[in-house]
């Protein structure tokens, strides 16, 4: 398992890109992903995988988190059942 300071910089790390990527998806969505000059057409991102890696970081920050909180220890190693 990974310590706390290296899950504490990738969840910085992820979060930066994730802001990234909203910012880059909003500019696709007001119109900036592709423009035409003269007969050359350039095109910036494709919004769909855009909103894919939206979607996998903020799955990873979220798992970062409950990391980071302490929720994804175990309580328990197992269970005995005994029947007296």
């Amino acid at each position: 398992m990974a310590s706390v300071t290296v899950v504490r910089r990738r969840f910085e790390r992820n979060v930066e890109r994730l802001e990234l990527y909203y910012e880059a998806e909003r500019a696709i969505l007001d119109g900036a992903q592709s423009y035409t000059i003269g007969t050359r057409t350039l095109t910036r991102a494709d919004l769909g995988k855009v909103q894919d890696m939206i979607a996998t970081l903020e799955s990873k920050v979220a798992e970062d988190e409950a990391t980071l909180a302490g929720g994804s220890r175990r309580k328990s190693v197992g269970v005995y059942l005994r029947d007296w």
